[in-house]
Formats: structure tokens, sequence, C-alpha cells
């Protein structure tokens, strides 16, 4: 077992969790770098979500340690795990329908955490700028007028994404971000992504393995809890056991 390291952003070492004694991880050690985009692949039932879910403070793991620039995560509650610098987007996209995109991403801002919050301060010129750097970074610098309920849904993605990076978080674990997405959606998305993750870790659970493919450093593939194998994204479509357990199927 590798030991933990500084040159990682995020360590991962022996976790486990098990629900009504079935592991829905097991063991499971994973090593991520500093501006590194790495994608989990596996079948349905792998352990992948869940592996998020105990980073994020959602799940609490029944053994092992989450290091995050070596700190502890395990224990943390979920907002002071946010303020540590993670960032977490679920599969289906959380943002105000009723705020427009300028508003959505105000309320994003560390000092506007609650809906109230961003009522209660004056959006300073520094709010402001960070709102049309983030904008323009997920294509909708045109709509900062436009209401959440009109927007597309590869749209609504984009936005979520955006809100989690007015936080400015280091490490941002997106789920299947380009489910539901059009083509050209899903080329906007890899472009995004690999833009973004210079100055951070990202970790995205996928299906598509032609998206995957674009936009991948290291691909970890889960099986039953574990890690089957771990490599670039044509050792991974060439390796027989992977194959057999997965992209055979």
């Amino acid at each position: 077992m590798m030991s933990s390291n500084t040159n990682f952003l995020l360590s991962i070492e022996d976790l486990t969790v098990s629900f009504d004694g079935f592991k829905a991880v097991d063991g499971l050690n994973l090593y991520v770098g500093k501006n590194e985009l790495r994608v989990i692949i596996g079948p349905n039932g792998a352990g992948k979500t869940t592996v998020l879910d105990m980073v994020c403070g959602k799940t609490r793991p029944t053994g092992g340690s989450i290091k995050f620039r070596n700190r502890e995560l395990v224990g943390m509650a979920e907002h002071q795990i946010v303020r540590a610098g993670v960032g977490r987007k679920f599969q289906t996209p959380s943002i105000y329908e009723n705020l427009t995109v300028f508003e959505n991403l105000e309320v994003s801002f560390p000092r506007g955490r609650s809906v109230m919050g961003c009522l209660a301060f004056e959006s300073t010129p520094d709010v402001v700028e960070r709102i049309h750097k983030v904008a323009e970074d997920i294509f909708l610098k045109e709509h900062l007028d436009i209401e959440g309920a009109f927007l597309s849904h590869g749209q609504k993605q984009w936005l979520e994404i955006g809100m989690l990076l007015m936080q400015e978080p280091e490490l941002l674990m997106l789920d299947e971000p380009v489910a539901g997405m059009s083509a050209a959606e899903r080329e906007q998305t890899a472009e995004l992504l690999k833009r973004v993750c210079k100055d951070r870790c990202i970790i995205i659970i996928e299906h598509d393995m032609e998206f995957v493919s674009r936009i991948a450093h290291q691909v970890t593939v889960l099986h039953l809890g574990k890690i089957l194998c771990e490599g670039t994204m044509s050792e991974i479509q060439n390796n027989p056991k992977v194959i057999e357990v997965y992209l055979g199927h």
C-alpha cells in the first residue's frame, strides 16, 4: 500500500462502508494528484457514487481514511468539507430556477452562502468580476439575466458547475455531468472541464466512454467496491478484466 504522499491532493486509504452487512466499498485505496482529471467508471453497483458521498461527508465510512491536502475529512461535517475546498455536483442539477444566472452564481459566492445571506450582502466589485469570469468559463456570459428555469438541460448542468466554481474548490467532484446532453453540449463540457482542471483536481463518474476518452488523464475502474484497475483510457480499454466485467456488456 502506498503511504500518504503530500504530492496527492486526495489520498483515500483502506476505505470501507457497509450497508446492512453488504460492503458497498471494500478497502479502497485511491490517490489523485493536483491538476488531475480522474474519471471513475464501472458497472452499476460498483460503489462509484458511494465513494463521492463519503468524500463529501454525505455518507460516513465504516473504516479507513480520506485525506484532502493531508487533512482528515472523515468525521467532518458536510459544510466543513465544503469550506476545506471540496465541491460536489450530483446527477440532477440543483439550481435556483426562479433566480437569474447572475443571481445563482452570486448566492454561491462563499459570503452569500444562503439565499437570505445573498440578499443581505451588497455585491462588491470582486464578486461581480468573479461572476463574469465564471459565466464566461461555463458558456453563459450572454445569459446572465436569464432565469434558471429557461435554460436548456445542458446549460443548467453548466450553471451548477459554475456555482461550484464560485467557491473556488480545489477538488471538484461531478456525477455523470454529460447525462442527457446533446453531442454539441458534450463537446463543450469536455472543453470546459479541461480548462477548469488547470487550477484544481476533478473527479468524474461517467458512463459515456467516448466522453471519458476525451477528458480523462487517468481512469479508475471500480467493481464490487474495489479497484479493478487504473490507467489511461487506452490501457483500460485493452484490459481483459475490464472487457470481461464492464465494457463487454
